[in-house]
């Protein structure tokens, strides 16, 4: 089951929605876990009590490390929780990458291989690890106080709204919401408004742009045109962020409507006018995990230079990694963590002179460049779009042309995503602000009672033609889900 799917719109939304809001305080949480336990069920059977025991084993160890805080045991501790969420990691996500490695080497040096596994990988496995470490530093660092109740614990792993893809949510950020909380109406209006946005977002755009990026991306590197391979690295890079910045649209809003208030995950990142920018914008809640959790650890930026360089390596390739089981993924994090590299060499000073325009620039075709290296399948799938990116007199293949994958809809979605992108939203928020400020005429007032009805409106159409789509369209989880 996913967000997008109609029996989680029409059936467990309302459903779980309702009967968590007539409940008793005192039984919400076990409701809000029990319907996440099913909300996984529904997609990973096989794994439930996996997960389930997972948490069992980070809430004992939550509390060792609770009572031998500032201790050398409870530093064993620490060290004991953040190496077994690893290793389960690891296992689940890295074992089938590992051993074909491994069998790659032996036979290149004439040894025999190990047999191949296969090893599922369970949804979600990525954010749960990182919500589990977060969560045993934040108790050893003392930001945070242990869970003593089971219960507690467990709905901050695996309530439904962040359990498949995030956005990363520290413990001490809802820990007291988890406790008690109160939903009043203003607040599930804002929730759902923020869904419906999110889920606009995912149907209308992000899928409409995957069929010319799936299909582009797809062909062989010789029936690639420049036209065509631009294309769909536009196609891909509009898709990537309106699938993810609407999946923690529908995340924060769900949460909204049960009464917790996560941190935003976006920040219009293609608006960036540096590398270093566009990460303090971009999937925020992975950002700054590694600041908080890796970086500042080994160092920050308190260290020689050569450190810092080296710092900025080692959290990327692993950025990279955690992305995926694939040296492609690796090669994008080192891309993005060498241009943090050459930013803080001297580039950085270079833009911060240059035209605003230039900035933008830049800072966008590199994310762009990197987008390839994301989506490709290989390297020589890499390099064949690169390859047709920066050679426009490739004479088009008999049967293909720019025009079999723009449509309508491509071209709507393609202006929707680019003006999407930009600060509009906001900047029109801070307007009607401004115009029913302290002092403000009637008149303002009435304009702002039609803006809010003119809202309403548009958000029910925007859930009708989205819920539309999903009825005509085929089946397209979202991107994080392999995360």
């Amino acid at each position: 089951m996913v967000f997008t799917s109609p029996v989680f719109l029409f059936l467990f939304l309302p459903v779980t929605l309702v009967l968590h809001a007539l409940l008793p305080a005192r039984l919400r949480n076990l409701w809000l876990l029990l319907a996440s336990l099913a909300f996984y069920a529904s997609g990973e059977p096989s794994f439930v009590f996996v997960v389930v025991g997972a948490v069992a084993v980070n809430w004992g160890l939550g509390l060792a490390i609770g009572q031998t805080r500032g201790t050398s045991a409870g530093r064993r501790v620490l060290g004991l929780a953040v190496a077994s969420n690893l290793a389960l990691l690891a296992l689940m996500k890295y074992g089938n990458f590992a051993v074909a490695n491994l069998n790659a080497l032996c036979a290149s040096i004439g040894l025999p291989g190990v047999r191949p596994t296969s090893i599922a990988l369970p949804l979600g496995i990525s954010f749960f690890t990182f919500h589990a470490i977060s969560y045993a530093v934040d108790v050893h660092r003392g930001e945070a106080e242990p869970q003593r109740n089971l219960l507690g614990l467990a709905v901050y792993f695996l309530m439904f709204p962040h359990m498949i893809a995030g956005p990363i949510v520290r413990w001490h950020h809802v820990a007291r919401q988890i406790a008690g909380r109160t939903v009043t109406a203003g607040e599930f209006s804002v929730g759902a408004g923020r869904f419906i946005v999110g889920l606009g977002k995912k149907t209308l755009i992000a899928n409409t742009l995957a069929v010319p990026a799936d299909a582009i991306f797809a062909l062989p590197g010789a029936r690639l045109t420049a036209e065509t391979a631009w294309l769909a690295v536009v196609c891909y890079t509009l898709q990537i962020y309106f699938d993810f910045s609407g999946y923690s649209d529908m995340a924060i809003g769900l949460a909204h409507m049960f009464g917790f208030r996560f941190r935003e995950n976006f920040e219009y990142p293609y608006v960036a006018q540096s590398i270093r920018e566009f990460w303090r914008r971009w999937h925020i809640s992975l950002s700054t995990w590694f600041r908080d959790y890796l970086f500042v650890p080994l160092g920050g930026s308190r260290c020689s230079e050569p450190r810092i360089y080296a710092n900025l390596l080692t959290v990327f390739v692993l950025c990279g990694l955690w992305h995926g089981a694939s040296w492609t993924f690796v090669a994008w994090g080192l891309f993005h963590g060498a241009f943090l590299i050459i930013e803080r060499l001297g580039l950085a000073d270079l833009l911060a002179r240059a035209w605003r325009p230039v900035r933008h620039a830049y800072a966008l075709m590199v994310v762009m460049l990197g987008w390839v290296l994301f989506r490709a399948s290989t390297f020589s799938h890499a390099l064949a779009v690169f390859y047709a990116m920066l050679d426009p007199t490739r004479a088009p293949v008999a049967g293909e042309s720019l025009a079999m994958h723009l449509d309508a809809a491509v071209v709507t979605a393609l202006v929707a995503g680019g003006i999407g992108s930009l600060p509009i939203w906001p900047a029109l928020a801070s307007w009607r602000e401004q115009l029913i400020a302290p002092g403000a005429p009637p008149t303002a007032h009435r304009l702002d009672g039609v803006l809010a009805f003119a809202r309403v409106l548009a958000l029910a159409g925007l859930f009708v033609l989205a819920a539309g789509s999903l009825s005509v369209s085929t089946y397209k989880p979202f991107i994080y889900f392999r995360f």
